[in-house]
């Protein structure tokens, strides 16, 4: 079951996330958000472009917290906290684009032809070991099925076929807009 969440609030979080990833860069203190935006979502992700290349994505999945204080404080941390990526500086703020990412709850799978690339976003679990991609992410990258749970592995840090071999396999789907998925 997909999230739902109006047009108008959906702007809103934009402008929230925005404010405070742009404060954070800038040495400022992060807006408070206003409660009406709190609704219930299972996770959240923001991911950031600058210059139309990938910035830094950080998110949390499968535990309630209040949305607009987890936005905030989501794009205040991608900012300076995705070790992929060195820390956003103040210059490239004029670039910056980003997408919000709602997650439902993630739900086990019991077949890969359940996988809907495009709709559903994945999680392979194999012990210690824990790789997520969001639904977008096979999209952009025009991957089939096999390709993305292969990719999941590795985001894991396991074998691209350990979702063949034992891994746990979870889906769940995202509802994504902002700045960046309008185009």
């Amino acid at each position: 079951m997909a999230v739902i969440i109006s047009p108008a609030r959906q702007q809103r979080l934009v402008a929230l996330a925005r404010a405070a990833l742009f404060a954070q860069v800038r040495g400022k203190a992060a807006p408070r958000p206003p409660d009406d935006l709190d609704v219930p979502v299972s996770g959240a992700f923001v991911t950031v472009y600058a210059a139309d290349r990938l910035r830094g994505c950080l998110g949390y999945v499968g535990r309630r917290e209040r949305l607009g204080l987890a936005i905030a404080r989501l794009a205040a941390e991608v900012a300076y906290r995705d070790v992929r990526f060195d820390p956003l500086r103040p210059h490239e703020l004029s670039h910056v684009e980003l997408d919000l990412s709602l997650l439902t709850d993630p739900e086990p799978v019991v077949d890969v032809a359940e996988i809907v690339v495009g709709r559903d976003g994945l999680i392979v679990e194999h012990g210690p070991h824990r790789g997520l991609l969001l639904p977008q992410v096979a999209v952009e990258h025009g991957w089939d099925r096999e390709t993305f749970l292969a990719r999941t592995c590795e985001k894991a840090g396991l074998a691209c076929d350990a979702w063949q071999n034992g891994a746990t396999i979870l889906r769940f789907e995202a509802i994504v807009f902002g700045t960046r998925s309008r185009k």
